[in-house]
């Protein structure tokens, strides 16, 4: 019987370490519910064979519509079958658990060999009808239960290995096309104890993880997130589940989970992020259920289950639907990434490039390390120098700085030991940086800086304080000494860090972290009044965090770090503040390199540095360097690959 429903439900959400319950709450559903019923699960055949370890539904293919199905027989092998369960090709092997993705002309699958212990990876190439060569990973020191393929929007593929005793693993195993003959680990997982069983969500990014007295775990299946999870379900008392949280499979809206004690399948509907219990079916006469496949047709679930006695087929109408995703951002691939910073933790934030006009080849990139000093980089990654002078936060870079009548560039950080201003020397031909002064300031935790230059060539740093304050100081040199005079306050209401100049047009950039970009004027005696650029919002989400500006002949775009979904926008940096578009940084596999998150700080230059640069290069912090696991870094983009992106002029 099925029942419309508008309900208030109230669910228990749990956190836990190890099987500790720490916080309940109450959601409100306004949303129609359907609810299943036992009699809406259909038996359509069964079978007695124990001789199957594992089975998957294959979505239909144009190449091979025969496929069916992939199958693990005891002591055979992975067998891919056709509708009618006659072989189309057999790997041989003593297999206990797969995976599988659709690739570039065929399938890519996972699996576990028991004889060896160890996962791999290959593939089925439906034009050759013949399975690639196996690529093993590495031997782990702990009992391999389970194995689970994530495939991103741009088609990197990785696998999670997860352990019984609550270890995890995920590699990156393959790009769009084909298996990567070696496999190149992402990031160690801590997962639930008595863990045998995981899924994986790629259209929401989720991995699910069983704990079998516990219940099912989702977890942030993205390679560059930090490991969070929720509880999907839990067991009895606390929730729906007997003793046993078995497999599961992920279906439009929701997930299935077989109940070995109870005899059941629960069905669990994901509400605007929020888990909730549908119902129970009864799975009356089957033994021990602990593995599941299921596919889609004609809204019509087919689940296929595997338990002591064989096989068993059920049909289920199912009427949710995938829930609407906005339209997916355009990814460029980085092509540079720099040496790590020393520093453990949160240390780098913020870079800056100095050109260097003679040879632009030759020029450098500043980076923060905001628990040691400053870092100077060359184009290709090598670190040259690291001035240990405390706690930076954000740098930027002026040219032509008149010092008793000598030219040099300049950059200025924020100085978080001392709420001062550090100023550097940059050598105009050989790039080498060297300290000039240091300069105390009214700020009590002084944070994000930038600099100005007006038309008479007077250059300006303006620093923020995390209360909001801004503080704007005129740089000079006279008598061998650099120093700064504070010409002019303002201020937003909450933290701000990033901000840049727009030296041609007079035009400064804030960000207000959880609220806005504003503009106002940069020139001191012109009274500070705020224009709104764009808010928090579907756009760019909180926190904003770097800003730059991209100033090409007519082109000027603002570039924004919107950490809060690791992407960046980019906006017409002259009114109205146009919107372009938006874009990530992912995995570049050729080279190695991984993706960006949580991105502090950045910069760009439109000038063209050679090779890969001709138009110029983006600069932004990582928050999580992975492909291995290291201290935090810097990665390098073209900024032709994210004009072609866009469709920039």
């Amino acid at each position: 019987m099925k029942n419309n429903l508008s309900i208030t439900i109230k669910t228990m959400v749990y956190k836990m370490k190890l099987k500790q319950l720490l916080l309940l709450s109450s959601v409100l559903i306004t949303q129609p519910l359907t609810v299943l019923a036992a009699s809406d699960l259909t038996l359509v055949w069964q079978q007695d064979n124990n001789k199957v370890e594992d089975v998957q539904w294959l979505n239909s293919s144009r190449m091979m519509p025969s496929a069916d199905r992939l199958v693990i027989y005891k002591g055979k092998g992975l067998q891919l079958e056709d509708k009618q369960g006659r072989n189309i090709s057999l790997m041989s092997g003593d297999f206990s658990d797969i995976d599988h993705r659709d690739i570039n002309n065929g399938l890519l699958v996972a699996i576990l060999d028991d004889d060896r212990q160890q996962a791999f990876i290959s593939s089925f190439n439906y034009h050759i009808k013949a399975w690639s060569e196996r690529h093993y990973l590495p031997v782990t020191d702990y009992k391999i239960e389970a194995v689970c393929l994530y495939q991103d929007k741009s088609k990197h593929a990785f696998l999670f290995l997860i352990g019984e005793d609550g270890q995890a693993e995920q590699w990156l195993v393959a790009d769009a096309s084909q298996a990567l003959s070696q496999a190149k680990l992402i990031r160690q997982l801590s997962t639930p104890p008595q863990s045998q069983y995981c899924q994986v969500d790629d259209a929401q990014s989720l991995l699910f993880i069983n704990e079998e007295n516990v219940g099912i775990w989702a977890y942030d299946a993205h390679a560059e997130a930090d490991l969070t999870r929720q509880i999907v379900g839990l067991t009895k008392p606390f929730g729906h589940i007997g003793k046993s949280a078995m497999g599961m499979h992920r279906v439009p809206g929701g997930l299935l989970v077989l109940d070995a004690d109870d005899n059941k399948l629960h069905i669990y509907l994901n509400n605007q992020g929020q888990w909730l219990h549908n119902s129970a079916l009864s799975l009356t006469g089957l033994s021990e259920p602990d593995k599941l496949t299921v596919k889609l047709n004609n809204e019509q679930l087919e689940i296929l289950i595997r338990h002591d006695d064989g096989m068993s087929m059920f049909t289920l109408a199912w009427p949710y639907k995938e829930p609407v995703h906005q339209a997916a951002i355009v990814e460029v691939e980085p092509q540079v990434e720099t040496k790590p910073v020393t520093s453990l933790g949160d240390a780098a934030d913020d870079p800056a490039i100095w050109v260097n006009l003679a040879k632009p080849q030759h020029s450098r990139v500043l980076g923060t390390d905001k628990q040691s000093g400053l870092v100077v980089y060359d184009l290709s990654g090598k670190q040259l120098q690291h001035l240990a002078v405390g706690r930076l936060n954000n740098v930027d870079i002026r040219t032509d700085f008149n010092l008793n009548g000598r030219q040099l560039d300049i950059a200025v950080a924020s100085n978080r030991d001392n709420n001062s201003l550090h100023i550097f020397g940059i050598h105009t031909n050989t790039g080498v940086v060297s300290e000039l002064a240091e300069i105390g300031t009214a700020m009590e935790d002084i944070y994000g800086l930038c600099m100005f230059k007006n038309n008479s060539g007077d250059i300006y740093a303006i620093a923020n304080d995390k209360n909001g304050q801004f503080f704007q100081y005129l740089i000079t040199g006279t008598k061998g000494q650099v120093k700064a005079s504070l010409v002019r306050q303002f201020h937003v209401d909450s933290q701000p860090e990033g901000c840049v100049a727009d030296d041609v047009n007079n035009r400064l950039f804030i960000g207000e972290e959880d609220q806005a970009v504003w503009t106002l004027d940069a020139r001191p005696e012109i009274k500070a009044k705020l224009e709104k650029v764009i808010s928090v919002g579907n756009n760019i989400h909180s926190d904003i965090e770097g800003i730059s500006l991209y100033n090409k002949g007519r082109e000027s775009y603002l570039i924004i770090s919107s950490q809060g979904n690791n992407s960046y926008v980019v906006l017409n940096a002259l009114p109205p503040f146009t919107y372009r578009g938006a874009f990530q940084i992912g995995f570049n596999t050729t080279l190695g390199i991984d993706g960006v998150s949580e991105t502090d700080g950045l910069d760009v230059t439109s000038v063209n540095l050679g090779p890969l640069w001709q138009d110029g290069m983006l600069v932004v912090q990582d928050g999580r360097n992975r492909m291995p696991a290291d201290n935090q870094n810097f990665k390098y983009v073209p900024w032709s690959d994210i004009a072609d992106q866009l469709e920039l002029n």
